[in-house]
């Protein structure tokens, strides 16, 4: 699905990515870990075509997208949930939702099609029937992750990138997310997780990949993954 290869990226003539190489199976959840400030952000940021690469790779189902602008990945079937959401505020959560097809390829198709996907959105988040007349800005943390997923999910992505979903999440919204992407993969879509709740990582995660001073410092099968040695990576 996704091959990352010797990827490079730099900030303003200093080095955040450092050699980087990763792959996401289809159907399968990748957790990148690591603490704050190591390249996590970045990483996910290049991936989706908003950062540009010094040099390396990134292959999804055998196409280079070196050279594709962001929207152009969408088209491939990338998917960004970032952190901090990034719904527009004064839109109602009915118009947000309708932003997500518009990234839907053409062979999705539109009137049926895109009615039986909002109805499986609804099935995943059945809070957002009840809030479809809402603004986006008024809708509370966990609403707004709800949302921002849901929209996402709305263009049918191949790929899903999420970045700290959990954050600021209240605990039976984070059940209600864990659910939602335990279905999603069900579905074969690959998901790369950035996340530091230890716990809903490892319920989740097939695998997963510790980053360091910009560089990939350890990677494995999760099931293999000592909860001591992530925690020494994590902790400040």
């Amino acid at each position: 699905m996704l091959e990352i290869r010797g990827l490079n990226v730099a900030h303003g003539g200093s080095q955040v990515l450092w050699d980087v190489s990763l792959e996401v199976p289809e159907g399968g959840v990748v957790c990148l870990m690591g603490r704050n400030g190591v390249g996590k952000t970045t990483l996910l940021k290049t991936i989706m075509g908003l950062l540009p690469a010094r040099s390396g790779s990134i292959i999804l189902d055998g196409v280079d997208l070196g050279a594709l602008r962001p929207e152009e990945r969408a088209a491939c079937g990338i998917g960004y949930v970032p952190q901090g959401r990034e719904i527009f505020p004064n839109l109602t959560v009915s118009e947000n939702l309708r932003v997500g097809f518009l990234g839907r390829p053409k062979a999705a198709g539109n009137g049926r099609a895109a009615q039986t996907d909002i109805e499986q959105i609804f099935d995943l988040f059945p809070k957002l029937r009840q809030l479809l007349s809402r603004k986006g800005g008024v809708l509370s943390g966990g609403e707004q992750q709800q949302l921002a997923i849901a929209r996402v999910l709305l263009a049918r992505p191949k790929l899903l990138l999420m970045d700290e979903p959990t954050e600021g999440i209240q605990p039976n919204v984070i059940q209600q997310i864990e659910g939602a992407i335990q279905r999603i993969k069900q579905r074969g879509i690959a998901v790369l997780l950035v996340e530091q709740y230890l716990e809903f990582a490892w319920r989740l995660a097939d695998s997963y990949a510790i980053m360091r001073k910009g560089a990939i410092v350890s990677s494995g099968a999760t099931a293999d993954l000592r909860h001591d040695a992530v925690r020494q990576h994590l902790t400040v």
